[in-house]
């Protein structure tokens, strides 16, 4: 590794080497049988250069041949993109805690009692469900090296448990999934067990909901996959940038209800997409991207922070293969004062929606959605009467934000590892329904 930056050092004017080592073992189960157990390993490198200002990149698993990864990657670089950019220098780096050596040391057969007592906690409800479980570890090591001295190094382990049951009777068929992931051992699946049992108890009786605009109340889940996906795009500097995002220029404006925040933190500890720097050796950080409303900031690598005149947000990430890219790293958004349950009581006629199917079909970018109800109950004088079938919502994310929260729930729960977010309480949204 030393000779491929000293050689790329000699022929271009920067360069910068990004080393990993990933290792993962996945168990996966289908139709409540084990179905796959296996480990994998990739270890590579990717060489960056400017030459001539500038970029070109080359990467490789096989380091047989060192000097093949330089001439490739200055072979790029003569048709590359302008560099707008200089690689970060030394610096001391804070303390990010995403290591667990009991990941590590948790032995396959673990993982299988795991999955199988995820399979089985299910099925003590109900063994008519049919289940599907995952459980993984993954090592991931990463060495960014630079010709201006810049040096980190990270050592970061990560365990993730799925579970999904589907119930079929007749033509109804009902999937009711969970997930979690960590940098730490996560030592019982029952958690997430129990959340699936009480939502397949909860969809035990049938309701019907007519077609209206109505109150709606979005579970974190739904919070996840109806108001974030747009967001994601819209705060992206690389799409800023390209013009595509409705958010572009509404820096300082209020642009959203006034007790919404939201931003993004790559600093907490053992979260799956936290760490002390990015694939570029830039510190991370937690960054306010809406404050009380206001728009604070997008979110940027070097590349496209230097094209905007703005500052790297600590956010360029990378596969080993493709140049680094503003990414999220754990997204956290404000929480109110009202529980769920009180926003259940306080509906007369409405929906709580925990799974969405198809919202996104169309053009995420405008915040437009329309979507199948995979998982939702229809509220009636206070209390969830059913699980409702043949429904669909429609709407704009961003306008909802803006104009139709009622309340923001008071307990934040993650999502899949990467999003905290409470429930939201919607004043009105439209509802299709067959019923």
């Amino acid at each position: 590794m030393e000779d491929i930056l000293r050689s790329a050092r000699a022929l271009a004017d920067e360069a910068e080497l990004y080393e990993v080592t990933a290792t993962s073992v996945p168990v996966s189960f289908e139709a409540n049988r084990l179905k796959m157990l296996k480990s994998s390993e990739v270890r590579g490198a990717a060489l960056r250069v400017i030459k001539n200002g500038r970029v070109g990149l080359a990467s490789n698993t096989d380091l047989r041949n060192p000097s093949a990864l330089v001439e490739n990657a200055l072979a790029v670089a003569e048709f590359g993109a302008e560099a707008r950019f200089v690689f970060p220098d030394r610096h001391d780096w804070p303390i990010v805690q995403v290591y667990d050596n009991a990941v590590e040391n948790v032995a396959t057969q673990e993982m299988v009692r795991l999955g199988e007592q995820m399979i089985a906690g299910i099925r003590r409800y109900n063994p008519e469900i049919i289940c599907g479980a995952g459980v993984s570890k993954s090592v991931h090591e990463s060495c960014i090296t630079n010709t201006r001295g810049g040096e980190a190094r990270y050592k970061k382990t990560v365990m993730a448990l799925s579970i999904a049951g589907t119930l079929t009777r007749g033509t109804d068929i009902l999937t009711i999934y969970e997930g979690d992931a960590s940098c730490q051992v996560i030592p019982d699946g029952a958690y997430l067990v129990d959340k699936v049992v009480e939502r397949f108890r909860r969809s035990e009786e049938l309701a019907e909901i007519r077609s209206c605009t109505c109150p709606v109340i979005c579970t974190p889940r739904a919070v996840a996959d109806i108001l974030m996906a747009p967001m994601h795009l819209a705060l992206n500097g690389k799409v800023v940038l390209q013009g595509a995002s409705p958010l572009g220029d509404k820096i300082g404006q209020q642009v959203f209800d006034e007790r919404y925040s939201l931003w993004d933190d790559g600093t907490l500890p053992y979260r799956p997409a936290s760490s002390f720097c990015d694939d570029e050796g830039i510190v991370t950080r937690r960054t306010p991207l809406v404050e009380n409303g206001v728009l604070r900031a997008f979110l940027y690598d070097l590349q496209t922070a230097g094209l905007a005149g703005k500052e790297t947000t600590g956010s360029g990430f990378r596969s080993l293969g493709s140049l680094p890219s503003p990414s999220p790293t754990s997204w956290v958004l404000s929480e109110g004062s009202m529980s769920i349950e009180e926003m259940i009581s306080d509906v007369k006629e409405g929906l709580l929606i925990d799974q969405i199917m198809g919202a996104w079909a169309g053009n995420v970018l405008s915040g437009d959605f329309s979507g199948n109800v995979h998982l939702g109950f229809k509220i009636e004088n206070g209390k969830l009467v059913g699980r409702v079938k043949d429904t669909m919502v429609a709407g704009n994310a961003f306008e909802i934000l803006k104009n139709d929260v009622v309340a923001f729930g008071n307990a934040g729960e993650w999502v899949n590892g990467s999003l905290k977010a409470p429930a939201v309480y919607l004043s009105s949204l439209s509802i299709s329904s067959k019923g």
